[in-house]
């Protein structure tokens, strides 16, 4: 298992679009394959951008293209500016 964190540049004016499109994306996954799922923004605004992650903890390795295909299917690419970059993250193995 390892913690998915995606992140993005979104457009102040396109905000109110894209959050109710993220929101439902993730309540499907949520419902159909249990994940568990944070929507988090970086305070302020930067040049008229916002920096906005998704995390998703505790997912299986293959998780990040099935997230690629739901972002694709619910539209997402239209109020994003730029790529929608991930991180794969593990824990550490605690000291013996």
């Amino acid at each position: 298992m390892v913690d998915l964190y995606v992140y993005y540049k979104v457009r102040e004016h396109d905000a109110a679009r894209l959050g109710p499109l993220v929101r439902a994306m993730q309540q499907r996954l949520a419902r159909g394959d249990g994940v568990p799922v944070q929507l988090k923004r970086r305070p302020g605004a930067k040049d008229g951008l916002q920096t906005w992650m998704e995390v998703y903890p505790g997912v299986d390795e293959g998780f990040a293209q099935q997230l690629e295909n739901a972002a694709q299917a619910a539209g997402l690419h239209a109020y994003i500016d730029g790529p929608r970059r991930a991180e794969v993250f593990t824990d550490l193995a605690p000291c013996a």
